[in-house]
């Protein structure tokens, strides 16, 4: 039987040097295969210790019994501070928890019915580009998942299609910045001090100053609308309205771009790359597509919310992509204290990795780790590893404030598009998966479409 593609594992020992390149080229093939068994890893370099957590008990403790205790790396940031400011991404303790009690109300269950018609017209939206390509020539198919997910964010955000010319201007910025983002900054490495300059690249720097300007402009023009009474009652208006319940704060225009900026990276980048594995995981795998489209055919053109709990095979099969290739395959906290971890000592400001992509793939816990089988989540084994090691979203306190979003907008443009279209692979261009900001392929994801009779 025909596995989904899975990067080859690092053979042998590394040295520090040459585990840095690997690493550079791509998060995963860097590991060692044996992280695939492993309950925990140790890895050190001149400079700090990291471990590696696959024990579902020590992945709770870091995420949910004592999350205060193992706040995010501040390495993590190095890179991404030129786009990402001061956004929730990014900070701990008190700021944190202030940023979560104003973000999260917008995201709550009764939000998320107010912004689905605006998930409904991106995805439509989605339907009519694609039906201008559905010729059956090899296709990469995701520059449209990011097209389609852009537009969600900006018609949920900003109550603005993908076609308003600052959406688009931030679109194309943002596909730049990816191109030039390297996937570790020096920082991240090297113990520098606070105040020394990180040494971005000039073009990092450049696009995200324009991504950040045009945010701002959208910040201004929305706050200038919330003033006349005049503003769409978005996700944007929500959050920005929405005042500290302990402080009474709202956020201040610098703070609002510096979330918007991560609602960006986090729901766009992150949604683009789920759809785009999960159509090439229906192309190899026909009869699961053909059950996606049946059951999506009762969705009719418009969709309503409440039809969604009806796409419970797309839900699963959407489920499953994010196992097998979840978006943000690492995550990377540090300890606040010394602890000790399987009987060995963590020294303070050890920096503890967890790995959505090992979990999710682990030997010792997963039936047929590596297959593509979205009806294991209603067996046992799938039930209990959904429970202790599942976390594509994060978990805890910490968890994804767009969770939930995100398993509406997935299973939805899925159904969507399936319904419309049949996805087929292309012969000699397997996807092969590379992790740098998010899981994609390292070539593209190429697809051949073409329209359903």
């Amino acid at each position: 039987m025909t596995l989904p593609p899975k990067p080859p594992a690092r053979e042998g020992r590394a040295s520090f040097l040459r585990y840095l390149k690997l690493f550079r080229q791509d998060i995963l093939s860097a590991q060692p295969a044996r992280l695939y068994r492993a309950w925990m890893a140790e890895f050190r370099t001149p400079f700090f210790r990291s471990f590696m957590c696959n024990q579902p008990e020590l992945v709770d403790l870091v995420l949910k019994q004592r999350p205060d205790d193992f706040p995010k790396s501040d390495r993590v940031r190095e890179g991404l501070k030129p786009l990402l400011g001061n956004s929730v991404f990014v900070t701990n303790g008190d700021v944190w928890k202030r940023q979560r009690r104003i973000i999260d109300p917008a995201f709550e269950g009764g939000r998320l019915r107010d912004v689905f018609p605006a998930m409904v017209l991106a995805g439509q939206g989605a339907v009519r580009r694609m039906s201008d390509l559905a010729d059956g020539t090899p296709l990469d198919i995701e520059p449209e998942t990011s097209h389609a997910a852009a537009d969600v964010i900006f018609r949920t955000l900003f109550s603005i299609p993908i076609q308003h010319e600052v959406a688009t201007k931030v679109f194309e910025e943002f596909r730049e910045h990816q191109r030039t983002q390297p996937v570790l900054n020096l920082g991240a490495l090297l113990p520098l001090p606070r105040w020394m300059p990180r040494f971005h690249r000039s073009e990092t720097k450049r696009t995200a100053r324009v991504i950040r300007e045009l945010i701002t402009q959208l910040t201004r023009e929305r706050m200038a609308e919330i003033k006349a009474n005049t503003a769409p009652d978005d996700l944007a208006t929500k959050i920005m309205t929405t005042a500290d319940p302990e402080t009474s704060e709202r956020f201040t225009t610098e703070e609002m771009v510096d979330q918007v900026a991560i609602f960006f990276l986090a729901g766009h980048e992150t949604s683009a790359s789920a759809l785009a594995w999960a159509f090439y995981l229906l192309a190899l795998y026909p009869e699961w597509q053909d059950r996606v489209a049946e059951e999506a055919a009762a969705l009719g053109e418009t969709p309503e919310f409440k039809t969604m709990s009806k796409l419970a095979i797309t839900r699963d099969v959407f489920r499953e992509t994010l196992r097998l290739y979840p978006p943000v395959p690492m995550m990377v906290r540090e300890a606040a204290c010394p602890e000790e971890f399987r009987n060995r000592r963590v020294p303070k400001g050890s920096q503890i990795v967890l790995s959505p992509w090992h979990l999710h793939r682990h030997e010792r816990l997963w039936d047929d780790p590596d297959g593509f089988d979205p009806s294991r989540f209603g067996t046992e084994n799938g039930r209990a590893c959904m429970r202790n090691a599942y976390m594509p979203f994060s978990a805890g306190p910490r968890v994804c404030t767009g969770a939930g979003f995100a398993m509406i907008e997935g299973p939805l443009l899925l159904a969507m598009l399936v319904r419309r279209f049949r996805f087929e692979p292309v012969k000699g261009r397997e996807a092969m998966p590379v992790a740098h900001l998010t899981v994609r392929g390292k070539d593209g994801i190429w697809l051949k479409i073409t329209h359903r009779r």
